[in-house]
């Protein structure tokens, strides 16, 4: 009798001890916000990956296409949204790197607000002119622009974006004279690249890597330290004379500060093993992208680096967006 009357307040304190215990994270879909309009490149990358993360997690992920602004709205709302682990948010060149020097003030501060979880991808940039530009190296690309009295413009997807910073860096470094002609977004700058209105830009691999193929865009120089696998025949912009010379597109996913730990390295998992998957692999490099995974800490570091690099150059070109 008494061992059963105290099996019963065993179970009877057990009971009561359940519904406060925390459940393993996660326990419900996760958000994934992505501050770029649908079947862009960010949006791409978000996609490819959400698919193996859910997996790893056990819960399905939401993509959250929320555009504008130069990524401000998304990283607002990320910022802003509750520190559980789940909303997470692309974060990028623009909202982490750019954006605190081409404004004077932002709704949200990248190093308060943002816990890291990983880097993602960088989106190499290659030099590209259009057929009538009658270069194909560095050295023929200079003497032609030399001797444009007025100028060379350039095509970029926007004020502010890393094909712009790419070019600004690029300016400094040649002391060429170039005229920025933005668009709205990278697909009509290509265009106008290829049908000749403007004759050259800085595109991000993802961008433009069909249209190199096919020979509508000619490849003068990469901006990265080593050849791409995509196209190895075409040099470094620094093996052309211009030593150190570097500049990416690149991707992170970060989530509010205040996330617990054990969220964050349930996700930092997630990112490194879906990094490593055969599929994502694959995607990548058909569409010229570098995976570049690394721990929370890691990705802290190069994000500061990141803005230091681009604040000298905003600073120096004195580009304001408000």
């Amino acid at each position: 009798m008494k061992y059963t009357q105290a099996v019963r307040r065993l179970l009877a304190v057990t009971t009561l001890a359940l519904p406060i215990m925390a459940a393993a994270f996660p326990d419900k879909p996760v958000e994934w916000v992505v501050p770029y309009a649908p079947g862009g490149g960010s949006d791409v990358v978000a996609r490819i990956l959400s698919l193996p993360m859910s997996k790893t997690l056990s819960q399905p992920i939401i993509i959250n296409n929320k555009p504008g602004a130069a990524t401000n709205i998304g990283a607002d709302y990320a910022a802003k949204s509750k520190a559980d682990g789940y909303v997470m948010l692309t974060g990028d060149t623009a909202t982490l790197g750019a954006n605190p020097a081409l404004y004077s003030k932002l709704s949200y501060n990248v190093e308060k607000d943002f816990a890291p979880v990983g880097l993602m991808a960088r989106f190499p940039m290659i030099l590209v002119v259009n057929a009538n530009v009658p270069a194909k190296n560095m050295t023929e690309f200079l003497a032609w622009a030399k001797k444009q009295p007025d100028g060379v413009s350039y095509a970029t997807p926007g004020a502010g974006s890393p094909h712009h910073l790419a070019t600004e860096l690029f300016r400094a470094a040649s002391g060429l004279k170039l005229v920025h002609v933005a668009y709205r977004g990278a697909a009509p700058a290509v265009q106008d690249v290829i049908g000749g209105q403007v004759p050259f830009m800085f595109v991000d691999t993802a961008s433009g890597y069909q249209h190199i193929l096919s020979g509508r865009l000619i490849p003068i120089g990469v901006a990265s330290p080593k050849r791409i696998a995509s196209f190895p025949a075409v040099p470094t912009i620094a093996e052309q004379g211009f030593k150190g010379f570097e500049a990416y597109a690149w991707q992170g996913l970060v989530v509010p500060t205040g996330t617990p730990a054990d969220a964050v390295a349930a996700l930092s998992k997630a990112l490194l093993a879906a990094l490593e998957t055969t599929e994502v692999k694959a995607r990548f490099q058909t569409l010229g992208l570098e995976a570049i995974p690394s721990t929370p800490a890691q990705m802290a570091a190069y994000a500061k680096s990141e803005r230091a690099k681009w604040a000298k150059v905003i600073r120096d070109s004195n580009i304001r967006l408000d």
